[in-house]
């Protein structure tokens, strides 16, 4: 099983204890394991659930088989987060309503790949990778950023990515 990204590690504390978390695109589901280990009640939604079959009669465990980018209405946009995670995924459409899905002092914690990821693998295409600041510009008027990196990891593997940890205080 994969491990939880370092950055969702480093930045789980700002999300408010309890609270209701989203795991966006979750993939195999490695944040919701961590959020649900941790007491939080979790949404865990991907076009492929099957990677969550251990899940599906957890307690704490809502799954949501949902293909995002096929045009359809968002399915949780009556509903409201303590956080929100998002790593390795993309589609530019769904970044403004990441706010709107907050609650009060809840946290988007989002983490990426960036132009000049191409140089170590996949995504390789510019509708999958990030521009220079492109989280900040996207959330630094509507949220308060607590962390924000550009950086070249190393570990899972190399990789450019961009990353944020906003409050919304609103």
């Amino acid at each position: 099983m994969n491990e939880p990204s370092s950055w969702v590690l480093r930045h789980a504390g700002y999300i408010p204890e309890s609270s209701d978390i989203l795991d966006l695109a979750c993939g195999t589901g490695r944040h919701a394991r961590l959020f649900l280990m941790s007491g939080h009640y979790v949404t865990a939604l991907d076009k492929n659930t099957d990677a969550l079959t251990d899940l599906e009669n957890h307690p704490g465990a809502e799954i949501i088989l949902a293909d995002l980018e096929d045009g359809s209405p968002f399915p949780l946009s009556n509903k409201k987060f303590g956080g929100i995670i998002v790593t390795n995924y993309l589609y530019r459409a769904l970044l403004p309503l990441l706010p709107e899905l907050l609650l009060p002092n809840g946290v988007l914690i989002y983490e990426t790949f960036m132009v000049g990821n191409e140089k170590f693998g996949r995504p390789k295409s510019p509708d999958f990778l990030l521009k220079p600041q492109e989280l900040l510009d996207e959330y630094y008027t509507r949220l308060k950023i607590q962390s924000y990196e550009e950086t070249t990891i190393a570990e899972p593997n190399p990789a450019v990515v961009q990353r944020i940890c906003a409050v919304n205080s609103v």
